[in-house]
C-alpha cells in the first residue's frame, strides 16, 4: 500500500509541478514572490568584512544597505512590470517579484565613512572596514 501512495504522491506532483502543495492548479499570472531569503558569503579579514550576496534580477538602484554600529542590513526589491501589447498577452510569468532583507550582527562595529559596495552581474559585493576600537589601558595594582 505504501507503494501505491508514493506513486499516487509523485504523478500528483508531476502533473501539478510544485504548484500542487501551494494550493495552485495553475501558475499565478503575476509570477512568485522573491525567495524568503538570499544566499550570502560572508569573508573575515584582519581589518574588514566582505559580503558576497546573491541578488539576481535586481536593479543597482533597488538595493538599499543600511549599517548600524554592527547591524548590517540589504534589502532589495524587484517591481512587477505588467507590459501589454496588442499581438501578445502573457500566459505565464515565472519571474520573481516583492521585496527581501537580511539583517547581520557582527561582532564589532563597521567603519561607516570607509565602507562601499559594488553590484556587477547579479552580486552585491560589500566591504565593510571594522572600526577600530582603542585598546583599554591595562591598570597595575601598586
Amino acid at each position: 500500500m505504501s507503494q501505491l501512495t508514493r506513486f499516487n504522491n509523485n504523478l500528483f506532483n508531476d502533473f501539478f509541478g510544485d504548484k500542487g502543495s501551494l494550493g495552485y492548479f495553475v501558475s499565478p499570472l503575476h509570477g512568485e514572490n522573491l525567495p524568503n531569503n538570499f544566499k550570502v558569503d560572508i569573508k573575515d579579514s584582519d581589518n574588514a568584512y566582505v559580503f558576497l550576496a546573491e541578488l539576481p534580477g535586481v536593479n543597482k538602484e533597488n538595493l538599499h544597505i543600511t549599517v548600524d554600529g554592527s547591524t548590517v542590513t540589504i534589502a532589495a526589491e524587484i517591481k512587477q512590470h505588467d507590459e501589454e501589447s496588442k499581438d501578445e498577452k502573457i500566459v505565464r510569468s515565472e519571474r520573481y517579484f516583492g521585496s527581501v532583507s537580511r539583517s547581520f550582527q557582527l561582532p564589532v562595529d563597521v567603519n561607516q565613512d570607509t565602507a562601499n559596495a559594488s553590484y556587477e552581474n547579479g552580486v552585491l559585493k560589500l566591504t565593510l572596514p571594522k572600526k577600530l576600537n582603542v585598546v583599554g589601558k591595562r591598570i597595575e595594582v601598586l
